[in-house]
């Protein structure tokens, strides 16, 4: 009689083995990828930078290591592997883009300290206490707002204790209540959507432009940035309020107990501080400038003469930045300009191209509806940061071979990498609304997959109807 390992057990073998598991096929996949013979048209170390490239694809997608310790990978086996010399490695790191979000990053910290944030979203939230609905819609657009300024998942954090608040305030039961659900569900929506909006909302268009960057010589601004990206925020915002309240209508409740509840904590904050006041002036000063300067004079030189700013008038300390910044990011974000700048000028990217999408897509059309759907899919289930890494230099290749401005097709791989609304891994603003109480799997996925494929459909809309008007046109 053969007797099979208990589930539990076999379980946690796995669990336990998976790690090397992983390594070894990474090993091999190197090897194999490695020892394949350039083309006569590319770079000869192209096969060692695809084998990098698959590598950290491999750990990327598994996350047996931590993303920035795969991006420190890549920048030690580039000189190792000659693919790189190290000087050119280690020098990606000092790229603009990773400046740029150092600085965005630390203006964060004394706006969310200091109170300001938590007053502003006060203030706008009791103006749309008349009822569910206009409550709804509310936390829907501030989240969204703020998220256009701030990384969407600080915002996620910020606006998150206001909403459990409210929902303890009207007696809601959690996983039962239709409003409960809806509330965090468009707190989520709102970071995410409005998060793709602008540079400050996540730090993959920042990561996007230092690779284009790099690889073309090509930058693209603030404000150009925003007003591509607005055609699809908008009509997403408006989609995803009509479509929550399809599928969980409010139930009666009653709202006067919300507005009294939030006038009262906007009491409790008192009178605007001086520090209050001189972070508003601050911020959007930085703002006003990375609009109106940020071309001539450079998004990160403002972003640190910002930080200087702060620390000479004691709007921040450094034990508070030191605390609220997640320093390991721009590890990765180092390693993944690196990442794409290898396989960019080895000719790495090329040959890639032409053996995944370029088999199937001939056209200009068909690319861009190609990759933005890609783009949408794996943040579902990776780092949308990941995401932008890996798909950077396989679409500004295609792009190229098909006459598409790069700029358009770094956006058409960023702005819709953002767009994640099923899995709480894919998204931390999901994760947080998830770990609310009143959000199960099914209601994520069941009104995800909807604003996936509606945002993918308005996205492309936006590209082929709007964005001429911006002077990103497609080639005939």
């Amino acid at each position: 009689m053969i007797h099979w390992p208990d589930p539990s057990t076999a379980k946690q073998l796995w669990r336990q083995s998976r790690r090397f598991v992983v390594l070894a096929i990474a090993g091999l996949a190197y090897w194999l990828i490695s020892r394949q013979p350039a083309p006569p048209d590319l770079q000869p170390q192209a096969m060692k930078a695809v084998a990098i490239f698959v590598v950290c694809i491999l750990f990327y997608v598994t996350n047996v290591i931590p993303l920035m310790i795969t991006s420190l990978l890549a920048v030690v086996l580039f000189p190792l592997a000659g693919v790189l010399d190290a000087k050119t490695t280690f020098a990606l790191f000092g790229n603009e883009a990773v400046f740029f979000i150092l600085g965005a990053f630390i203006l964060a910290s004394p706006f969310m300290r200091c109170g300001l944030s938590r007053r502003i979203a006060l203030a706008a939230l009791q103006h749309f206490g008349d009822s569910p609905r206009a409550l709804l819609f509310g936390v829907l657009i501030i989240a969204a707002f703020f998220s256009c300024w701030m990384s969407e998942h600080a915002v996620a954090a910020m606006i998150f204790p206001i909403v459990l608040e409210i929902t303890d305030s009207l007696g809601l039961s959690p996983q039962t209540s239709r409003y409960g659900k809806v509330i965090f569900l468009a707190l989520a929506a709102g970071c995410i959507i409005g998060g793709i909006t602008t540079f400050l909302g996540g730090a993959r268009a920042p990561l996007a432009v230092g690779i284009l960057h790099e690889a073309t010589g090509q930058t693209i601004g603030f404000t150009p940035w925003a007003l591509a990206a607005l055609p699809t925020t908008l009509p997403m915002l408006g989609f995803a309020y009509l479509l929550y309240l399809f599928f969980y209508p409010p139930e009666a409740l009653d709202i006067e107990g919300v507005r009294a509840l939030l006038a009262r904590r906007r009491r409790e904050l008192g009178p605007m501080s001086s520090r209050e006041i001189g972070v508003s002036v601050l911020t959007l000063g930085t703002i006003l400038c990375w609009m109106i300067l940020g071309e001539a004079f450079g998004l990160a030189q403002i972003a640190i003469i910002a930080v200087i700013i702060a620390f000479v008038f004691k709007l921040t300390n450094w034990q508070e930045v030191e605390a609220d910044v997640n320093w390991g990011i721009f590890l990765m974000y180092g390693g993944a300009i690196c990442l794409g700048y290898a396989m960019e000028k080895t000719g790495g990217a090329a040959w890639l191209a032409h053996h995944t999408l370029g088999a199937f897509v001939q056209s200009p059309l068909l690319l861009i509806a190609a990759v933005s759907f890609l783009s949408i899919a794996l943040t579902e289930l990776l780092s949308n940061s990941a995401v932008v890494a890996l798909l950077m230099p396989v679409a500004l290749t295609m792009g190229r071979d098909l006459g598409i401005d790069p700029r358009i097709m770094t956006m058409v791989v960023t702005i819709p990498s953002g767009l994640g609304f099923m899995f709480p891994m894919g998204t931390p603003a999901t994760a947080i609304a998830f770990s609310s109480g009143y959000l199960g799997m099914r209601d994520t996925v069941r009104t995800g997959w909807i604003l996936f494929l509606g945002g993918w459909v308005i996205f492309n809309l936006s590209i082929h109807f709007i964005w001429p008007w911006l002077g990103f046109k497609l080639p005939s």
